[in-house]
């Protein structure tokens, strides 16, 4: 049988499409001796022409040791939100609790929470993990992620930031992780396109004492301190100019903190921790 695979790459790329994504597409959606697979390459490749991110076509995408199912319910992973699970780890292991409790706050695809479960496990620790997320969207698809990687021990809560969340757990949380939305309104419009597909909510936030987009950011600081055990941290994904008003504001609700810069310099992650 004669391999169609080639053919269907060389005619993605004579309609537009990166040589890389074309391979990547073919190798998705042409597997085996299925007789619909050209039909199904040339639907995604149109896809891909009109603007949809390459992670929602193939459906799925890599994050640090996971590979994510993903669709227009998440935000597509990203490698700044890599490092963000480097810091949690970190502080972690600062910690050296033998079952730290995290929260990964607006959990997403579960990228964060499941990376933090999965990493932990392989160094023989355990870890009592739970996303939230106010999307029930979001949640089906991080419990899905989870099932994937037989991550069974970690759960999921549907809930704004902390408001939904069991009051038995004020005090004792090691580490809170998030990446809120932080992209204000206005600024949108400037940003890569791709943008567009992906769901608002988990972007745009509102504005907060003159500074885009840092509402619910300011939300998550203002109210980490009461959940989280003495020593515990905060380590909190934000855009790169808001690291001042990330710091002012750890240090008004009275956490020690930092700001850490990403691999491209910019200020990106706060860290702040319950003294």
């Amino acid at each position: 049988m004669v391999d169609a695979r080639p053919s269907l790459v060389e005619e993605l790329v004579a309609s537009g499409l990166a040589a890389r994504e074309a391979r990547w597409i073919v190798e998705e959606y042409a597997v085996g001796g299925d007789p619909d697979a050209a039909a199904a390459v040339r639907a995604a490749g149109r896809r891909r022409l009109g603007g949809e991110p390459l992670q929602y076509v193939l459906g799925h995408w890599p994050f640090r040791g996971l590979d994510l199912d993903v669709d227009p319910r998440v935000l597509i992973p990203r490698p700044e939100t890599e490092e963000l699970v480097d810091h949690a780890l970190a502080e972690l292991a600062r910690l050296d609790e033998a079952a730290p409790v995290v929260l990964d706050l607006g959990c997403g695809s579960g990228a964060i929470g499941l990376a933090i479960a999965q990493e932990l496990a392989a160094r023989g620790l355990g870890a009592r993990v739970i996303g939230v997320d106010v999307s029930e969207g979001a949640l089906a698809v991080a419990r899905a992620n989870a099932r994937k990687h037989g991550l069974t021990e970690v759960s999921f809560v549907r809930s704004d930031w902390f408001g939904g969340l069991d009051a038995s757990w004020r005090g004792r949380v090691h580490l809170v992780v998030a990446n809120p939305p932080y992209v204000g309104a206005e600024e949108l419009a400037g940003l890569d396109p791709v943008l567009a597909h992906e769901p608002r909510g988990a972007l745009v936030a509102p504005d907060h004492d003159g500074v885009a987009g840092f509402a619910d950011a300011a939300a998550i600081v203002a109210a980490a301190p009461a959940w989280l055990a003495p020593g515990g941290a905060l380590v909190l994904e934000h855009g790169d100019r808001q690291g001042p008003a990330a710091l002012a504001a750890a240090r008004d609700a009275g956490l020690e903190a930092v700001d850490r810069r990403d691999l491209a310099g910019r200020d990106r992650v706060l860290i702040g921790r319950r003294r």
